[in-house]
């Protein structure tokens, strides 16, 4: 969802709203009303579409992503099994 391409449609399709109901009703205050009441279930209908589109993306890469527990016991094993032979790599033994 483009934002810009949304609010200007909204704007449009508000407009076509706004001419239709003050056509129908002939009162502008009705009209208003009216066109502020479809404006509000609009944006929530906007809302509830980014939300769906949010969750559908993170329920995709949760899909696609490995296992990260999986990933963090196979890190720290390898981690604990390097540490001695680094450290044996650094110790300098002499006879002195």
């Amino acid at each position: 969802m483009y934002a810009p391409r949304v609010f200007v449609s909204m704007t449009v399709a508000l407009l076509a709203f706004a001419i239709a109901s003050y056509f129908i009703n002939g009162s502008i205050l009705t009209t208003f009303i009216q066109t502020v009441i479809c404006a509000v279930l609009l944006q929530i209908g906007y809302f509830i579409g980014v939300l769906y589109l949010v969750r559908r993306e993170k329920m995709s890469r949760q899909e696609n992503a490995p296992d990260s527990a999986a990933i963090r016991r196979k890190g720290d094993a390898s981690r604990h099994d390097e540490l001695p032979a680094k450290a044996a790599a650094k110790l300098e033994i002499s006879d002195h």
